[in-house]
Parts: C-alpha cells; structure tokens; sequence
C-alpha cells in the first residue's frame, strides 16, 4: 500500500511540473509576439494600399511623398523613416518616399531643370518677437539697415521661400557640392550672425533637464514650419562670437540641441573684429580661440566656416586674408573651408567652373520697396537665373547650351539635354 501512495504522490507532482512548464511556455511565448507587434516591420514589399493598411492598424501618422529615382522601379519603395525593428506607437509619423522611376528627358524641359543657377544664402540676424506694424522702418525691418527683423516678416519669408519652390539645404552640404532637393525645386541656404539671443531665446527646462525654446525666437518659428512643412528640410547655420549665444547658463544646452537637431554651428570670429584694421597675430587670435571654444563643445561637430565680421576684409588679396584660412593658435592648428560675405546676391552653383568656395556672396534679408538688393529684387532676378533641381543629388542636369559652364572635374555624372 505504501507503494502505491508513493506512486500517487509522484504522479501529482509530474502533472504539476507538467502545468507549470505549459504555463511558462505560454508565457514566453507570448512576450515576443507582443513585442514583435511594437516593432516596426519592413514595407519594402507592400503597396501603397497595404501601406495605408498597416498605418491605420498601428496608429500611425502617414506621409507619402514620390521621388524619381534611376534604379529604384516606379512604385515601389525608397526609404521609411522608422526603420525595421524599432518600437513604435500610437501618433508616431511614418514618412514612406514611392519611387515615380527614372527621369524622363522631358521633364527636365518641363521643369526647366538648370543645375548651373545661382543659389540664395540668405543673411539673417536678429529676429525680434514684433510685428511689422510695430516698427518705424519699411516692411518688417526693426533697424533702418534691416539687419533685425521682426518674427511677423521671418515667417512671411519662410511662406514666400516654401510657396515659391526651394527647399532648405544644409551650407556645408553646398560647399561641398551636395545639393539634394526634389525635381523641379530650388535649393536656398539660411545663415545667422551674432548668435543672438533671439536666435534661439531659452526659457526655461522641463523636467528631463531639455531646453524649452520660445516659439518666437528664430529657431521656434523654424520648428514650427519643420512641422507644418515636412519637406521644407528645415535648416540653418548659426555663425557665433565669443558669447555664443548670450545665455551663459544654457549655451552648451542649446548648441548640442541644434547639431542634434539638423543645425549648423559656424565660426563669427571670437570678438566681432575688424579684420583690416588688426594684425594678423590678432587675426588668428579671433579665429583660433572661436574654434578651440567650439572644439570643447562640439568637437568635430562644428562646421569650419568663417562668417566674416563687417564682411572684412573685402577682398582675398587682403593680407590677412591667408591668417583666415589657415594658421595656427595656441599650438592647435585650424583650417577654414569657406568664407562669407555680408552682400548682396546669389552666388553661383557649387557645379560652375567659376565657383569660388573660399568666398561666398549672401543676401541681407531686408525689405527695401524692391530696390537695392532686398530680398523682393533678388528673388526677381532668381525667376531667371535660379538653380533648379534634376532631384538626384549624384547627377548635374543642364541645358546643352551651358555645357561650357560646368566644372569638369567632378564625379558627378553630367547630362545635357
């Protein structure tokens, strides 16, 4: 008898184990399927209604731009935003570019596409939290030079850019000869002297220690079309002296914000010099500190651009022009790719075999009655000459009639037509 119970007993157990193991592999096997249902999948193989589908499913804010692109077929997929295997959520914003295929010749007619046009780069200063009517000067100038403006004509100069066909590009990007916009678009580059506190006025932290930025300050007023205008590719360069941007408890929060954030960070000279009136010791003095300042902050980060102060000097036959572009203080040697000028117009495209990275024209943004190189006159001359856009950034499209134009010792692939 005894025997039997023993058996008994055993019995139980195993059945208990046996309930337990199915529970846990329940379980586990579980947990995956659920997270699984969290990650982002691979649309490379859906359609645009399957796409549609499975953004209703998830919650997700859906997007869908077309591109042309000369290897991927039409219709099916470039790129997604949210990458396969990363966690997504309700409300997340899935952004899927559709392939319209390769380029048509014809369209290139169409669209006038002219990869030999001249490129805006607009110069800003302050923006100042007023509206037009709130100034004595014309338009939305808050100085009677229009080096200020107010945040009323910011945003109306940000509608007039995104309306009439550019898209932002990054500066160090055209330096470089990288100019990725859509077909039939304009590329049009933004830059910011002084490094004022309006560029970017920080109010406050929130509770995870990040930046809040006035909604009214320049880089508010940016973020807030970045939003209401996705394909904008909303971007600045920030030119800063030795200041940076006048809030001493929040500079290096709000320079790592905007190189994590798609901004720039360029050299202004540490103290605002003149650069034909000093020595050329000083001259390195202003630049070198500005960029060691800069290598302690964001090093490698910043972009090795210098913002000439008062636009000096005026010419590079300036001595001091050479202690500019490269030179050495306190032991660490620097090296400057590109300068920028304080006027008046649009510069050439970075394909034309007269262009000149070393010294770059910009446009004061400025109303003045369309006269005087406002920004109302240069954008009339840009109807004519502006650089518009083949949309691939490894091919330079232009009309036959420019071949002679265009820089021959590139890698690019250049098509006339």
């Amino acid at each position: 008898m005894k025997k039997k119970k023993r058996s008994f007993k055993y019995k139980n157990i195993f059945i208990v184990l046996f309930i337990c193991a199915l529970i846990a592999f329940g379980v586990i096997a579980f947990i995956p399927k659920k997270s699984q249902a969290n990650k982002m999948i691979d649309l490379s193989n859906m359609n645009v209604e399957q796409i549609k589908e499975y953004a209703k499913e998830k919650g997700l804010k859906l997007t869908i731009k077309e591109k042309h692109h000369k290897e991927i077929a039409k219709g099916k997929i470039i790129s997604q935003n949210i990458k396969k295997g990363v966690e997504i959520k309700k409300d997340d914003e899935l952004i899927v570019i559709i392939s319209l295929g390769k380029v048509d010749k014809n369209l290139y007619k169409k669209y006038k596409v002219d990869e030999l046009g001249n490129v805006p780069i607009m110069m800003y200063h302050g923006i100042h939290n007023l509206k037009n009517d709130d100034t004595a000067y014309i338009g939305g100038n808050v100085d009677k030079s229009g080096y200020q403006r107010t945040a009323e004509a910011f945003r109306k100069d940000l509608e007039f850019y995104y309306q009439n066909n550019y898209q932002m590009i990054r500066l160090i990007d055209y330096v470089n000869g990288i100019i990725d916009v859509e077909l039939g678009k304009s590329p049009i580059i933004l830059t910011f002297d002084d490094g004022l506190k309006n560029n970017i006025l920080v109010t406050g932290l929130d509770e995870e220690g990040n930046i809040i930025i006035d909604p009214n300050s320049a880089v508010g007023i940016l973020e807030s079309f970045k939003k209401k205008y996705p394909d904008f590719n909303v971007t600045a360069t920030f030119f800063l002296n030795g200041e940076l941007f006048g809030q001493p408890e929040y500079n290096e929060k709000i320079i790592k914000w905007l190189i994590n954030n798609g901004y720039d960070i360029g050299n202004h000279s540490f103290s605002h010099s003149d650069f034909t009136t000093i020595s050329s010791e000083k001259v390195e003095e202003e630049i070198g500190k500005l960029y060691n300042k800069l290598d302690k902050i964001i090093p490698d980060k910043y972009v090795n651009v210098v913002a000439l102060p008062f636009g000096s000097p005026y010419n590079m036959d300036h001595p001091n022009f050479a202690h500019i572009l490269k030179s050495t203080y306190n032991g660490v040697t620097y090296e400057t790719i590109s300068t920028l000028q304080v006027g008046w117009k649009s510069e050439l495209s970075p394909f034309n075999k007269d262009f000149n990275p070393l010294f770059l024209k910009r446009i004061r943004a400025y109303d003045n009655l369309g006269e005087d190189f406002d920004i109302e006159y240069n954008f009339k001359l840009l109807e004519k000459t502006r650089y518009i856009s083949d949309g691939d950034k490894d091919t330079i499209v232009i009309p036959k009639e420019k071949a002679d134009s265009v820089y021959q010792d590139t890698q690019l692939e250049i098509i006339e037509y």
